[in-house]
């Protein structure tokens, strides 16, 4: 049972930050009804950045963070404008297929800067593990959950008050309505990857901490498909139930499944679970159904 509560409680922290990560996916799409294939890359230049102010600048961590997240909403910002905007009246595959070439330049420009080997953050978070009943707890588990945990309340209350997070959701809803009542699709588009851009660098940053920051991060991309496809793309609840859910199923297939397959089966198992759920609910979870009439 030790072991049981252990990776459940790693798979939590997990799928804490696949739902923070896919936040930016369902932003995006609900707003453009386009996929960012290049999301992995945004999470993997957060934490580059990130570390290397405090390693060759020497700037403190909460600085370091901060100045991070404003270079990751620039990076969303000139993104949405130089190549998605181009493309607003374009096909949705336009804009995907953009998406994927930006990721293939983006992960070039990190191997070109940052090299292939894995860089380690220095020590941010209390290093003395938590025994809790037998359980021990990392204590950059416990912060990252509950970083996570506070983000997640944080822009629920965003986008239910806020003009800007009102905006988001009515452009979401009806384009032309919203339109027509005086609001700017253009600003909203920017908005929307502007904050997916931050909560990819927020992900990325937490996971640096506890695994190490290397080139092949990008691939949470794919992992966090799985993720909204299970939720619902166009859900932000889905976006976080679903983080929680793939975090927890993987974590209990690499602990109790890998040993007997010889590994691997705990990077398989996400897409395992979207083809079961795209034949059970190809709408997701949470999702949308779609609606036609003939």
């Amino acid at each position: 049972m030790i072991f049981f509560f252990q990776m459940l409680i790693n798979g939590i922290v997990v799928g804490s930050i696949y739902g923070l990560v896919a936040l930016g996916f369902v932003l995006i799409y609900r707003a453009s009804g386009a996929l960012n294939l290049a999301n992995g890359e945004f999470v993997i230049f957060g934490p580059y950045i990130c570390l290397m102010l405090m390693t060759a600048l020497q700037v403190p961590f909460l600085v370091a963070l901060l100045i991070t997240l404003i270079f990751s909403a620039i990076l969303g910002l000139a993104v949405e404008r130089i190549v998605v905007r181009p493309l607003q009246n374009a096909p949705v595959i336009s804009v995907i297929m953009a998406t994927i070439g930006l990721s293939s330049l983006l992960a070039g420009a990190v191997h070109m800067i940052w090299g292939h080997s894995t860089k380690t953050f220095p020590p941010v978070f209390p290093q003395t593990p938590l025994n809790i009943g037998g359980i021990i707890v990392t204590p950059v588990y416990l912060w990252s959950f509950i970083v996570v945990l506070v983000l997640l309340i944080i822009f629920s209350i965003f986008f239910k008050y806020s003009k800007i997070g009102l905006a988001i959701r009515a452009v979401a809803d009806d384009q032309q309505a919203a339109s027509s009542m005086g609001m700017s699709v253009k600003f909203v588009y920017a908005a929307t990857w502007t904050i997916a851009a931050i909560v990819a660098a927020i992900g990325g940053v937490l996971i640096g901490n506890i695994n190490g920051v290397n080139p092949t991060m990008a691939s949470i991309g794919l992992t966090v498909l799985p993720v909204v496809i299970l939720g619902g793309l166009d859900s932000v609840i889905g976006a976080i139930i679903g983080g929680f859910a793939i975090g927890i199923l993987q974590n209990m297939a690499g602990g109790y499944l890998d040993p007997l397959v010889g590994g691997g089966l705990k990077d398989v198992v996400p897409f395992i679970i979207v083809l079961l759920i795209l034949m059970l609910r190809p709408h997701g979870l949470f999702g949308s159904r779609g609606i036609e009439r003939v």
